[in-house]
């Protein structure tokens, strides 16, 4: 009984600890703006949503401008925090010079592009690179679902994605395609994911591209395409899959901070929460960093708070 109790009161003195370390609740004020990918935003409204719950007095309004259209943003200075599905282009980090802007790139989860279909297709339900290229590719563009096989329906393919700000776009293209940014011109591109989906759960003979916590959240709605490296084992986009890369559309995520505004409190805290919440990035259903991971990005954002 006394071993408990002592075990009790140095448990309630170690959180009595922790919780002296943190600001106080409400103790936070300011604006925190972020943009960019549709595919991070869900990842940092997750984050803000519950690092409001304690500060609740920091705003933090979140745009979906695609991952280059949040950049152009932060190399204007409208923005502190970028989310971007690819890394940033050299061109791109050359304005943000230029506009002497500094910043840290962090890695804060992996995502898997996935490759959706009406659930009625049932005959698209495993494909291989070479077939989604030949369907992508402006050279070789299949109209109909014959053209990619035979067996296949006489069926024009309607077919959805993410437009040329966004940088699932840039992925893909480069990916399945072979060059990035070369797409065919009739597909109907949106930086909005939703847009996809409900194309794609609209017509039986559709298909289209997205994160794959887009497809998870509307999977009644929608098929997702196995796809294969080598031709024999074919693989959906799970959390399995994509962290040892034996689904091909395997990526990381990536948040851009600003380094002057790291210097602010709010954004000082919300930087370490979101590294600190591996938790809430499942919650947004993409896949986590593995602890390894997870401490090479805290560190290099503690060697720059800390002057290193």
């Amino acid at each position: 009984m006394v071993k408990n109790l002592q075990r009790w009161f140095v448990g309630l003195l170690g959180v009595a600890l922790c919780a002296s370390s943190l600001p106080a609740q409400d103790s936070l004020t300011g604006e925190i703006k972020i943009d960019g990918s549709s595919t991070v935003y869900l990842v940092s409204k997750q984050m803000a949503d519950n690092f409001r719950k304690t500060h609740g007095k920091v705003s933090i309004p979140i745009g979906v401008s695609g991952t280059g259209g949040g950049f152009k943003k932060f190399a204007q200075g409208e923005t502190d925090i970028s989310g971007a599905s690819r890394a940033i282009k050299s061109g791109e980090a050359d304005k943000c010079k230029e506009a002497k802007i500094e910043f840290l790139e962090l890695q804060v989860a992996w995502d898997g592009l996935a490759i959706v279909i009406h659930p009625e297709n049932s005959w698209a339900k495993n494909m291989t690179l070479q077939q989604l290229k030949k369907i992508w590719h402006p050279d070789s563009a299949a109209k109909k679902w014959k053209d990619v096989d035979p067996s296949w329906p006489d069926e024009a393919i309607s077919l959805f994605g993410a437009g040329s700000d966004s940088g699932t776009f840039d992925y893909f293209t480069e990916a399945v395609v072979g060059k990035e940014r070369l797409i065919r011109a009739d597909y109907s591109g949106s930086e909005d994911d939703n847009v996809t989906v409900v194309g794609v759960s609209g017509n039986k003979f559709a298909m289209g591209f997205l994160g794959v916590a887009y497809y998870d959240a509307n999977k009644t709605k929608l098929g997702v395409v196995h796809l294969t490296k080598d031709g024999k084992a074919f693989h959906a986009p799970t959390k399995e899959t994509v962290l040892a890369k034996t689904y091909p559309l395997s990526r990381p995520l990536f948040i851009y901070i600003k380094k002057t505004s790291l210097a602010r409190p709010e954004v000082k805290a919300f930087a370490e929460f979101f590294l600190r919440r591996a938790d809430l990035v499942e919650d947004a259903k993409y896949f986590p960093l593995d602890a390894r991971q997870q401490l090479i990005q805290r560190d290099e954002l503690e060697e720059y708070l800390s002057g290193k």
